[in-house]
């Protein structure tokens, strides 16, 4: 209990100080205009109040991996808490604020156009592809998730398919319309829901006395049932993506940008937003542990049911909410992936407009570049649900990786503090490659050649960034 209060306030003071800290070197302007003013369209590019994109924007990347992600994590055991606090606060939500930041700077731009202006038009190439395959990838994720747990609330009604269906029809919708139609709307108020869902219960998981395992020199070691093949590096930090550190967090970032009224709330909502989520993955976490009785018996119960969260989530909401609180919770989890879901796709289709340079004003227009990536995402549908969770795991943490570097870069050319993104991007680095090398859905390798390998390549990229950086200097000294 006590590492769980101290993982919470650990949260609230990493926002109220070091958000401040890295806002210093944003070049924040609350004089200048934004580009829900300057580029208003009525579609995309939307003046909200600030209140309303900080719901939306923390609906949005919070879908299944602060739940999920959060559970599947707790088998690790207390470092758990560890890497949600931490990476929470000095990596997911620094990487947040500068995506969203640096996307009010260019005028709404998509994170993958901003990173080409940073680390050049290949990188810009790569990035296009990459981040529509990750956002169609998280659509799909995101529609059999939510499918699941609705089949299971409705098993004489409607089958998993039927569910599927449902979710793709609203997915449409909440893509094609303008985004003050439905996400300005409803999404606030099942933003509040969620929060208040994970609020209400680990508050009955206090009142009924479960006991929350503490983080010690005892406990500081791998829970997991298969701790060979699962360990803690760097499995554990790709496994609690969304509830530490997202990548897809910075295809969210500028649908927000798009409609922030002011460039000093963007620490409220990008920041602030992350720092909700990583608290929603520290209660999630908590209870994980310690419901079934334990970090051994949870890890038996995800084994039993094929590590299935959507069960754990099930068990956990109807035993401690009761069937109605249990409804209303699990109501709470489906509609964050199904909202995080369809901002995927409509990130996925601004991508491609702004590749393409095509005006997303008249309707048709958007169904020309919508239709084909719902299609794609359908087909994804028919893959087992672990396998794409796996992909999509990566490849959202080889994401934020990269944005951490572009973030790094643009430090040093307004010759900023590069620090508080460099040592997150160096991690992050390491961790993404060495899961590439050794996880089962990469290459396989044990740990003694996939540690090494991992490790070069991050020494490897520490070192173009040193050459980059001099070149840079030397620059600005022959310039003046």
């Amino acid at each position: 209990m006590i590492t769980f209060f101290a993982g919470l306030l650990t949260l609230i003071l990493g926002y109220i100080f070091y958000s401040r800290f890295i806002e210093r070197f944003a070049d924040v302007d609350g004089t200048r205009k934004t580009p829900a003013f300057t580029m208003k369209d009525g579609v995309d590019y939307v003046p909200l109040k600030w209140w309303k994109i900080f719901l939306i924007q923390f609906l949005n990347i919070a879908g299944l991996g602060p739940i999920f992600g959060a559970i599947a994590g707790a088998m690790w055991g207390p470092v758990a808490f560890l890497w949600i606090v931490l990476g929470s606060i000095f990596a997911g939500a620094v990487h947040d604020y500068f995506s969203g930041m640096l996307s009010i700077k260019h005028k709404g731009l998509s994170i993958t156009e901003i990173v080409g202006i940073y680390l050049g038009t290949g990188t810009k190439q790569f990035m296009r592809g990459f981040t529509v395959i990750l956002m169609v990838l998280v659509g799909a994720v995101f529609i059999m998730g939510p499918a699941k747990i609705l089949a299971g609330l409705t098993p004489n009604f409607a089958s998993v398919s039927f569910w599927v269906w449902i979710v793709f029809v609203y997915y449409l919708l909440a893509t094609m319309l303008p985004i003050d139609k439905i996400i300005g709307r409803v999404y606030p108020v099942f933003g509040l829901s969620l929060l208040f869902m994970a609020v209400g219960l680990i508050i009955a998981l206090f009142v009924k006395g479960y006991h929350i395992p503490e983080l010690n020199l005892a406990n500081l070691r791998n829970f997991h049932a298969n701790s060979d093949k699962f360990p803690i590096f760097p499995m554990l930090f790709i496994t609690i993506a969304c509830g530490a550190i997202s990548g897809f967090h910075a295809t969210q970032s500028p649908l927000m940008a798009r409609c922030l009224t002011n460039e000093t709330y963007g620490r409220r909502v990008f920041y602030g937003a992350m720092i909700s989520e990583g608290i929603v993955a520290l209660i999630w976490a908590a209870i994980s542990m310690s419901f079934f009785g334990g970090i051994r018996e949870l890890n038996e119960t995800m084994v039993a049911n094929g590590g299935n969260a959507a069960v754990i989530v099930n068990d956990i909401s109807n035993s401690l909410l009761g069937k109605l609180g249990g409804v209303l919770a699990l109501l709470g989890v489906v509609a964050a992936p199904i909202t995080s879901g369809d901002t995927a796709f409509r990130s996925a289709r601004l991508i491609v407009a702004d590749f393409m340079n095509y005006n997303q004003g008249p309707i048709k227009n958007r169904l020309f570049v919508s239709i084909p990536l719902f299609a794609i995402g359908f087909l994804l549908t028919q893959i087992d649900f672990s396998i794409i969770w796996r992909y999509f795991a990566w490849s959202n943490q080889t994401l934020a990786m990269i944005v951490l570097w572009t973030i790094t870069v643009f430090l040093v050319q307004q010759r900023k503090n590069y620090w508080i993104t460099l040592l997150p991007a160096v991690f992050m680095t390491a961790v993404t490659t060495t899961y590439l090398l050794f996880a089962p859905e990469g290459f396989s390798l044990p740990k003694s050649i996939s540690y090494p390998i991992g490790a070069l390549i991050t020494v490897f990229a520490l070192g173009m960034f040193i050459v980059y950086k001099r070149k840079h200097s030397a620059q600005l000294i022959a310039k003046t």
